[in-house]
């Protein structure tokens, strides 16, 4: 089995070194700028040790991982020398196997594989790895010992070229980073009723994880509910009232989204036409 070295502490190389390792995978060793995160990460990986420098990491291990910040991807692997039969590979969503182009062209096989995951901390990230999806972009036989490693991890896999990378990310940042935003402001409202964010937190929780599990089991259009999918008017228009008063800032925000919400309602066949038209003049910019 290759022996693997992550050049990068933070959480994403720590949860992939963790869990790897815990499959069975030989972690050999660690390199970062920072002392005390390659200190953390060898710590929890049996047989893990801390390489002073990068280019002592690469000649150590037979697959390399990349885990740094996205931007030092490219600069790390162009300033290491490869050898030839090497495997090199980043866990970015957004960056392509490109990044890796000088590694490539010194004869190392090349790819990249990224969790559908959100990494808020080291411990959180850990836990939910496992059962995530794989985005996958490489050639064989890279291909396969990356997939053979998400299916260790119990997850699913989507197989991405270059040019599907940065739309699959940004997708997955509507999905995740702007469905935090919009919680966030859902909760900042309670605010203008005497009440704390961190009571509109406690409240939506509940609703929140109820949403997911439609979501997952109904599935799309039929999970949707609400005042749109009823066409309830009369509700929208109270609606956008109260934000005129309370948050005018928030108003446009929610017109936006409501108009990208009727068709949901139209689909799932409870929205008559006559309703979703009235509705679309209401949440016109």
């Amino acid at each position: 089995m290759k022996k693997l070295g992550f050049i990068g502490a933070g959480p994403v190389g720590t949860t992939f070194g963790v869990r790897l390792s815990e499959k069975g995978y030989p972690v050999i060793g660690v390199a970062d700028i920072s002392p005390e995160a390659a200190q953390r990460f060898a710590g929890r990986v049996p047989g893990c040790r801390v390489f002073g420098n990068n280019q002592d990491l690469a000649d150590a291990a037979d697959m390399v991982f990349i885990t740094t910040a996205d931007d030092f991807i490219a600069p790390v692997s162009a300033g290491l020398k490869w050898r030839s039969g090497q495997t090199v590979v980043h866990c970015s969503g957004a960056s392509t196997v490109r990044s890796l182009e000088t590694a490539r062209q010194q004869g190392a096989r090349v790819g990249s594989i990224h969790p559908c995951q959100t990494f808020a901390g080291v411990e959180q990230a850990i836990a939910n790895l496992p059962g995530s999806t794989f985005a996958i972009e490489a050639e064989e036989p890279v291909k396969t010992t990356l997939t053979e490693m998400a299916r260790a991890l119990q997850g699913d896999i989507v197989y991405l070229t270059s040019e599907d990378k940065v739309l699959y990310h940004a997708a997955a940042a509507i999905a995740c980073n702007y469905f935090t935003t919009i919680v966030k402001l859902a909760t900042d409202l309670w605010r203008n009723f005497g009440k704390t964010s961190a009571d509109g937190i406690k409240a939506y929780m509940p609703l929140l994880r109820g949403t997911l599990t439609n979501i997952e089991t109904v599935g799309f259009p039929k999970c949707l509910t609400g005042p749109i999918a009823r066409g309830d008017v009369a509700t929208i228009r109270r609606h956008l009232a109260a934000l005129e008063k309370y948050a005018p800032d928030m108003l446009a925000l929610y017109k936006e989204l409501g108009s990208f919400t009727v068709p949901i309602g139209q689909d799932k066949g409870t929205l008559s036409s006559e309703k979703a038209d009235e509705l679309m003049r209401l949440l016109k910019p």
